[in-house]
């Protein structure tokens, strides 16, 4: 056997369904292909039975971590050489050959690692790493290897001053990709299980090294990582988890003053990184309704000011305590119902904007008229104050997403331009997807893989794809991966990196994949179901839900506790829940979690659908659950509810 594939999975499907197509297309007839997977609830292990019968197929109870998961392929490979490869990962047809190729003829190499890209076509640094000493570990924690991206005093952990596109020799291998000798593993030993995840490559790397072989970097084939989908570097866990496993390995590997050093960085890395993310995280959620209350509050001062002199006549004529009553109050309307309109959400919408504006016009006016008479200064300042908070909010967002993107269309309704690369057949079946997923997109046309097309059909040829970009405005292409190799879609990401977003649509497969950045989890468009109890402002509502209705259980706890009637036992359980649900620790409705995995997780609930309509049948209970999660909204809740009590 020359090759033994090994890829660990954990809920992510559709991403490790098309690694394996494309890891299908890589494979000669000398390769296996292992599959670990760490108890998965997204039907997974049913997908690899199903469509990938030559996967040899290791299910786990229980997430036993990427080491441990890993070593249990390792210890059945029969190959010359192993891969290590994430499932959020695409090679190119010629990835496996290359790479044998090179081994091969570097007897002296031990490890090997690919050029990498994020889903957008942008190098990923990680490809090549140098070895992190307590200076280099210095760098990455506070961020000078950021500032110096290419210098080799600064960014030694990312070898900035090395060419992406020459091979060279490197310290550290990626945990995305690692080709690896068997004989060199057999002497070295596989991953050590004391990293759960994140310093198990490090290590590893460290190791081959240390037994006196080389790791390498090979710019001569490239991959596409979705780093998103494993990396969630915005989290507090991430940081947690990245620079304990480097502590971990400083305890393991250095000594003396190193070792102390070098822990004590990490240390104290942890919670300065983890200060920062929080603040960054706090800073990211509340700065845009920060921004409005300020630019609504001095409009508010300006207009009341104009409004006294144009049309009192009188420059003092509507008191200054229309600053601390009515203005608070009119900003504070607002901005809520901005927020519960979704207007904080992304993508910016202006008709959420607008929408949250008019609702909370109306609520002010509404309250005007129970104000006491030296508060009800004007109603022309109400309708001011919503001209002007709609002009400045939205005119702040378009400045602001003009300079984060150089794009003039700040609407989210506006269509998307997107392009399908690959035949009509395929194109159609992408079309057909995206209405399934309720994505709203302008389909512009097919380009063709091939020179020779028909130009009836098709907007022109693959290898024209910068003019044809340029001529048809496009935002977005969607490669058809049955028609188009990979090796095409990864060298077209790379040649419009960063000018327009990229998608996949794999071969017989109900989903297109696709990642804006690395830093972002990957977008899937997919014909399977889609829940409304997932979206953002479901979401949001069902948590605001719960709070006014655990204030109003709260408000009226005596009648509960000292009514008499058939639900009394219901009565007790409202009571003894109204702080749990308060708190976020619980739902008022939702289903047995537990029970439910293929269903959207939500936090334990008092009520369920089947528990208010006293249905026990398993089946019945089952469908119950999954409408529920399907046709969400915040009625289902109420008219649970209603029943329940």
């Amino acid at each position: 056997m020359k090759l033994s594939v090994i890829i660990i999975s954990y809920n992510v499907k559709y991403f490790l369904e098309q690694a394996l197509l494309s890891v299908r297309k890589a494979k000669t007839g000398d390769t296996e292909i292992f599959v670990v997977d760490n108890c998965s609830s997204d039907d997974s292990v049913q997908m690899m039975c199903d469509k990938f019968p030559e996967v040899k197929l290791i299910v786990n109870s229980e997430n036993v971590g990427f080491s441990k998961a890993n070593n249990q392929a390792i210890e059945k490979c029969t190959g010359e050489y192993i891969l290590l490869l994430n499932p959020d990962t695409v090679v190119s047809e010629n990835t496996f050959k290359v790479c044998a190729d090179f081994m091969d003829a570097n007897f002296d190499v031990g490890g090997l690692g690919v050029k990498t890209v994020d889903g957008a076509g942008v190098f990923l640094p990680e490809s090549k790493r140098g070895f992190p000493t307590p200076w280099v570990a210095f760098c990455k924690a506070f961020g000078l290897s950021a500032l110096f991206p290419r210098s080799k005093f600064f960014n030694q952990y990312y070898l900035g001053h090395l060419s992406p596109d020459e091979t060279c020799e490197v310290d550290i291998l990626v945990g995305s990709f690692m080709w690896l000798r068997k004989s060199v593993i057999d002497k070295v030993g596989g991953l050590d299980n004391s990293f759960f995840m994140y310093g198990e490559d490090i290590d590893l790397s460290y190791r081959i090294k240390k037994a006196g072989f080389k790791n390498y970097y090979l710019a001569d084939t490239t991959i596409i990582h979705y780093k998103g989908e494993s990396t969630k570097k915005g989290s507090l866990n991430y940081i947690r988890t990245f620079y304990n496993a480097m502590i971990i390995f400083a305890k393991k590997h250095f000594t003396g003053s190193n070792a102390f050093i070098f822990i004590a960085l990490m240390q104290f890395a942890v919670w300065f990184r983890a200060g920062l993310t929080l603040l960054s995280n706090i800073f990211k959620s509340i700065y845009l309704p920060i921004v409005d209350i300020v630019l609504i509050a001095v409009g508010l001062y300006f207009l009341k000011n104009f409004w006294s002199a144009y049309y009192f006549q009188e420059a003092g004529y509507i008191k200054s305590d229309f600053l601390f009553v009515n203005a608070p109050l009119y900003v504070f309307v607002w901005c809520a119902s901005i927020f519960f309109s979704g207007g904080y959400d992304e993508p910016v919408s202006l008709r959420r904007i607008l929408r949250g504006i008019f609702i909370g016009t109306v609520i002010v006016s509404s309250v005007y008229g129970f104000l006491n008479a030296p508060y009800r200064s004007s109603r022309m300042l109400i309708v001011l104050g919503a001209v002007w908070a709609s002009v400045a909010i939205i005119g702040w967002r378009f400045c602001l997403h003009v300079f984060r993107t150089g794009n003039l269309n700040l609407s989210s309704d506006a269509l998307k331009n997107v392009a399908f690369v690959g035949t009509i057949e395929e194109s159609r079946r992408g079309v057909d997807l995206l209405k399934q997923s309720d994505i709203n997109s302008n389909i512009i046309g097919t380009i063709s893989p091939a020179f020779d097309f028909d130009k009836k059909n098709y907007l022109g040829a693959l290898e024209n794809i910068s003019e044809l970009v340029k001529i048809f405005n496009l935002d977005e292409i969607v490669f058809c991966s049955k028609d188009v190799a990979y090796h095409d879609i990864i060298s077209t990401m790379v040649l419009l990196k960063n000018r327009i977003e990229f998608k996949i649509l794999p071969e017989n497969v109900n989903s297109i994949i696709g990642s804006s950045d690395k830093n972002s989890p990957g977008e899937l468009y997919s014909g399977d179901t889609r829940f409304q109890i997932n979206t953002p402002a479901n979401k949001r509502n069902k948590r605001v839900f719960d709070i006014i209705l655990s204030f109003l259980f709260l408000a009226t706890a005596p009648i509960w506790f000292f009514r008499k009637n058939n639900f009394q036992k219901n009565n007790f359980l409202i009571l003894k829940n109204i702080f749990p649900v308060l708190i976020g620790k619980k739902t008022w409705v939702g289903y047995e979690n537990n029970k439910e995995k293929k269903l959207p997780k939500l936090k334990t609930c008092v009520i369920t659908p089947s528990s208010a309509f006293n249905i026990f049948e398993p089946e019945t209970i089952e469908k119950i659950n999954f409408f529920y999660a399907k046709d969400y909204s915040i009625q289902s809740d109420w008219r649970i509810i209603k029943v329940f009590l």
